[in-house]
């Protein structure tokens, strides 16, 4: 399949299950398990397919949007948190390398609670620290707070950013 046809396909289920299959979407963005449709493109997506750019419709695509993120960090999290490092490399769905999660180890080394808020309000690092975080066994509260903190920060931002651009036009 290729990128234009998992787009098209993106699209129509937005079009045809809204928010519904933001929400899916984003629970399985949130887990690292969906890599062609990063957030930096879905939330800019809903806004335009399913709003009236309404503060109200805005709030709820970024809500959907930061749940549905949250749920998924969370379901890998706890999987990282139960079962280690090493299980979790057994598991051919983990996309990302160990150098790279050896770089967001440091970053959760040194910077806590807050690096899980940060590598989500910022783009091409969103999640990274959920696997740290889990390795170090946050706790689990503490974790769904700073994910959903992080998350509804830089939907937040991207929304805003999605607005400008529209009034350009």
């Amino acid at each position: 399949m290729s990128y234009a046809d998992l787009s098209a396909f993106v699209e129509g289920l937005f079009i045809e299950y809204g928010y519904i299959a933001l929400f899916g979407i984003f629970v399985l963005e949130g887990a690292m398990l969906l890599y062609f449709a990063p957030s930096e493109s879905l939330v800019p997506g809903a806004i335009y397919l399913l709003t009236g750019h309404s503060p109200v419709e805005i709030a709820v695509v970024i809500g959907v949007a930061a749940m549905g993120a949250t749920i998924g960090q969370t379901v890998l999290f706890l999987f990282a948190k139960r079962g280690g490092r090493d299980r979790l490399f057994e598991h051919r769905w983990v996309g990302v390398s160990e150098d790279r999660l050896d770089r967001f180890d440091r970053w959760f080394d040194q910077w806590g609670t807050l690096s899980v808020v940060v590598s989500n309000a910022l783009p091409f690092t969103r999640g990274m620290c959920t696997i740290p975080a889990g390795f170090a066994r946050l706790d689990t509260h503490r974790f769904v707070i700073s994910s959903a903190f992080g998350t509804i920060l830089f939907e937040s931002a991207l929304a805003l950013l999605t607005l400008g651009v529209l009034q350009l036009f």
